[in-house]
């Protein structure tokens, strides 16, 4: 009984109870990025490229006997799909690129290669999609599962009956996402992800997007601070009102064939105007040219059949952030 009160002293003192030795934690979450967290973030859709997540397809393509069935176009001959992807992973290496692989411990479904999908990059971490379609539910805990052990953090994880895929999300600058309402992005994906973006002080615009189409980035990239490429008659009115409004300049591709047949438009920017494509889209690339971007090309025509293109395929981690 008589060492009660000299036992509680100790533990008042004790820096685990706040004693002198307590250190408290003072920085913000976004200022422990790159120390206590892996450096990763973005704020633009064109600053120089620094890290991508990607996945290259395996046993899950071995065996596909209804394509449509899994959402795919026709089914892929795996030996040139991995041949195709490893080529898209070296081009981004040479660029200076660190490519980051998911590396499932288990089978994954068929669609996972599309990384751009499952998660939006902010500049204080991730926000983890929630697929719109039962045949791609559950790629997202690979995701989850690659950025924990990367350090990178996960800032929200979507709940309820939202749906989200990052490939309906656009930085047009550091201050100002849009979000396709659509297909694979519900009202209640819309209202989750703008809320944790508000709290980073970044504002949310919703555009609807078209019957048919699939994501917000098979109509619209940005390759520079002020340069929008867009596909007409897919893009919304509101979508490239908000662009200009914005001050950037909106172009549109001059060939819907090349943007239909092989993902002409389905790109990413290694840094402002320079882009790597889909090779075998002379017209497109002429026209990304006269627009002074410096085009990388590679082949990804047994890729494709899996219904994306290079943007789909790459998770971007990180790239330098434009200072606000």
């Amino acid at each position: 009984m008589g060492e009660t009160p000299s036992l509680t002293k100790n533990l008042i003192q004790a820096a685990a109870y706040g004693g002198e030795n307590w250190s408290p934690r003072t920085r913000s979450h976004a200022d422990e990025i790159g120390s206590v967290w892996r450096a990763c973030g973005i704020n633009s859709e064109w600053a120089r490229l620094k890290a991508v997540l990607l996945h290259e397809p395996g046993a899950e393509w071995e065996q596909i006997g209804d394509p449509n069935a899994v959402q795919m176009l026709a089914a892929p001959d795996l030996a040139l799909a991995r041949q195709q992807h490893h080529a898209i992973a070296q081009a981004y290496r040479t660029a200076g690129v660190t490519v980051h692989s998911v590396n499932p411990s288990e089978t994954p479904p068929p669609n996972q290669i599309f990384c751009a999908d499952l998660f939006l990059m902010t500049p204080e971490g991730a926000i983890l999609a929630r697929p719109a379609s039962t045949v791609r539910a559950g790629e997202e805990r690979w995701i989850a599962r690659r950025l924990a052990e990367l350090g990178i953090p996960i800032v929200r994880t979507l709940s309820g009956e939202a749906t989200f895929e990052g490939a309906d999300a656009i930085w047009i600058n550091p201050e100002t996402v849009l979000l396709g309402h659509g297909l694979r992005t519900n009202a209640a994906g819309i209202e989750q992800v703008s809320g944790v973006l508000q709290t980073m002080g970044i504002r949310a615009i919703p555009v609807e997007l078209p019957y048919g189409g699939m994501h917000l980035m098979g109509q619209l990239r940005i390759v520079d601070e002020n340069l929008a490429i867009a596909w007409p008659y897919r893009v919304s009115y509101p979508t490239v009102e908000a662009l200009r409004a914005h001050g950037l300049k909106v172009v549109f591709i001059p060939d819907e064939t090349e943007a239909t047949r092989s993902h002409a438009l389905n790109i990413v920017s290694l840094g402002p105007r320079e882009i790597i494509m889909p090779a075998g889209n002379p017209l497109t690339r002429a026209f990304f040219e006269s627009h002074n971007i410096l085009c990388h090309t590679i082949e990804i025509s047994e890729l494709a059949k899996a219904a994306g293109g290079i943007g789909c395929l790459t998770g971007v981690c990180e790239r330098e952030m434009i200072l606000t």
